[in-house]
């Protein structure tokens, strides 16, 4: 009987160091790799904070093609998927974030606020805790600027402005329990003149006063370790070397994140690759939400509170070189596979280098973490569709976009288009081009043209001024079509190309059509980026061509 009780109790200590061991194994810190890609361990972090760079009112890109990157609805379900991996987490913004421009024009003023709008409840949503501006910021007025961070529920931070119509707080404090970070923010605002084309009127950061960063981020980041900070971030609104003597100046700080101080436009930029400035961090991720970086924080306990580097710069620059090439690559392949003319083998082979591509990439982060102390993961992530829909933010965007549709279908209901000069053309509509050019009319419902105002119906966006342009003839021009007023000229029809042809239909014979023969240019009007990846407009023109159309008719 003692034996066999010797024996039960020596089983059970046996199994229990067993699982200690088990325990001790995975408290080492082995690596695995997320499907996303992003590096952990099997530590779980602290704390996971998402880096927003250069947002400037991109609420998502425009659908045109295929695997675009952005959208706050799949910066949502990133969000979501990594409920949990992380013990907490948050979202850093800084340079401009809620407006694209940094004037608005009267005509787009009320569309741009509500997007603004729109981008706050959803940074909100995504658990948003400061976010540090730039000059486009103010385009609304500082009112505005205010009720833009109450409804992303993050502080404004800005420590070196005073006098720009808004509370500004110089550091705000994330406690995450086993860690605590000071997040800084500074921002140097850029040129103030306005567009060309934007509402004349008083700047409204005319009596900003704007201090030396340097100085005040350094402040910033000690009154923040006075309340408690073991870690700070600084958000740098300044541009890449003024962020950069930031770091130089804060060899103590964790990372500095950086932004510009103002942008104007809806072209896409690639962001730096990541480094070091001493052991300070220094990253970007791409403007209009391309991507996001993703900064884990990993707390030991007893551990001395400087957070040591666990991906390695080296690392961090070879992931994003090939994230690079894993970018083209999907562009290629989303090119061909809308082009019939590629055999579908060329294709293939072109996603299996995909596969070996993000294979390496990968393999990337399997780097074993410091043995001891505490230690950050950095890696960008791409904001694609393949990361599915918040349901929750989706809801919000088609929120947006039912409102501005049936604002603007009341805003711009009177608004005609001018009329043409005396002997000018205007824009006859497809149904009389149909009477003489049946052919070409044939070639013409089998283009996605035909099609091109009820791709925007279908999304409640007809009345959006940010597509309506594209989608429908004669749009702004003389005897063509306003935002409302479109009447036979949806979609885009054969006077897109070949100009307003009203003479021309009523004497064929006497008058040619403005442009007879279009240059394949023409196309670029519209199909530039970010509205495509890339555009060939004389291999496209086969496709809108046919029989009758261009090419002899049968």
């Amino acid at each position: 009987m003692v034996r066999s009780t010797f024996r039960m109790v020596l089983s059970a200590v046996v199994l229990a160091l067993s699982l200690f061991a088990c325990d001790a194994c995975r408290s080492q810190g082995t690596t695995r790799s997320t499907s996303g890609g992003t590096p952990v361990t099997a530590e779980r972090p602290a704390l996971r904070l998402y880096l927003v760079t250069d947002l400037a009112g991109a609420l998502e890109p425009c659908g045109c093609v295929k695997d675009q990157l952005g959208g706050m609805d799949k910066l949502g379900a990133l969000v979501a998927k990594d409920k949990g991996a992380a013990r907490a987490h948050a979202t850093l913004a800084v340079g401009p974030t809620f407006f694209m421009d940094p004037r608005l024009t009267g005509e787009r003023r009320a569309q741009e606020i509500a997007k603004a709008e729109t981008i706050a409840k959803s940074l909100g949503a995504l658990g948003a805790a400061a976010i540090t501006p730039g000059r486009n910021d103010w385009a609304a007025g500082p009112e505005a600027l205010s009720k833009l961070g109450a409804a992303a529920t993050a502080a404004i931070v800005a420590a070196n402005v005073t006098g720009a119509g808004v509370e500004l707080a110089k550091w705000k404090l994330i406690d995450a329990g086993e860690v605590k970070v000071g997040v800084v923010g500074v921002s140097s605002f850029g040129d103030a003149s306005p567009t060309a084309e934007a509402d004349a009127g008083a700047d409204p950061l005319a009596d900003a006063k704007v201090d030396a960063a340097i100085d005040a981020a350094k402040a910033a980041a000690t009154e923040a370790t006075k309340q408690g900070a073991k870690a700070i971030v600084v958000l740098a609104a300044t541009g890449r070397g003024e962020a950069k003597r930031i770091a130089d100046a804060m060899p103590d700080a964790l990372a500095v994140v950086v932004g510009s101080p103002t942008s104007s436009g809806d072209a896409n930029t690639q962001a730096a690759p990541a480094e070091r400035v001493g052991d300070v961090l220094v990253v970007q991720a791409g403007n209009h939400l391309q991507t996001v970086g993703v900064l884990d924080l990993f707390a030991r306990p007893g551990a001395a509170a400087k957070f040591a580097d666990g991906t390695g710069v080296d690392a961090i620059r070879k992931r994003e070189e090939i994230g690079r090439r894993i970018d083209e690559l999907r562009v290629k392949i989303a090119v061909w596979e809308r082009d019939g003319t590629i055999p579908k083998a060329d294709v293939e082979a072109r996603k299996a280098d995909l596969a070996k591509l993000t294979r390496e990439r990968d393999a990337l982060d399997q780097t074993p973490p410091p043995k001891d102390g505490n230690f950050y993961r950095y890696a960008m992530r791409d904001v694609r569709g393949d990361l599915g829909e918040d349901e929750a933010v989706k809801a919000q965007m088609l929120a947006y976009y039912k409102k501005v549709n049936e604002d603007n279908r009341a805003a711009f209901a009177d608004r005609k288009p001018r009329p043409p000069a005396k002997g000018e053309p205007g824009y006859a509509g497809i149904d009389l081009c149909t009477n003489c050019h049946e052919d070409a009319r044939k070639v013409w419902d089998k283009t996605a043209h035909a099609s091109a105002y009820k791709t925007l119906a279908d999304q409640y966006k007809q009345f959006n001024l940010d597509c309506v342009s594209c989608h429908v003839t004669g749009y702004d021009r003389p005897g063509g079509s306003t935002v409302v007023q479109v009447g036979e000229l949806t979609n885009v029809q054969c006077e897109v190309c070949h100009g307003p042809s009203s003479l021309h239909a009523k004497s064929p014979d006497k008058v040619k059509p403005p442009v007879p023969k279009p240059s394949p240019d023409s196309c670029a009007a519209c199909h530039h980026p970010p509205h495509v990846h890339e555009f060939d407009a004389k291999a496209k023109m086969s496709a809108i061509l046919g029989p009758g159309h261009g090419q002899p008719a049968k």
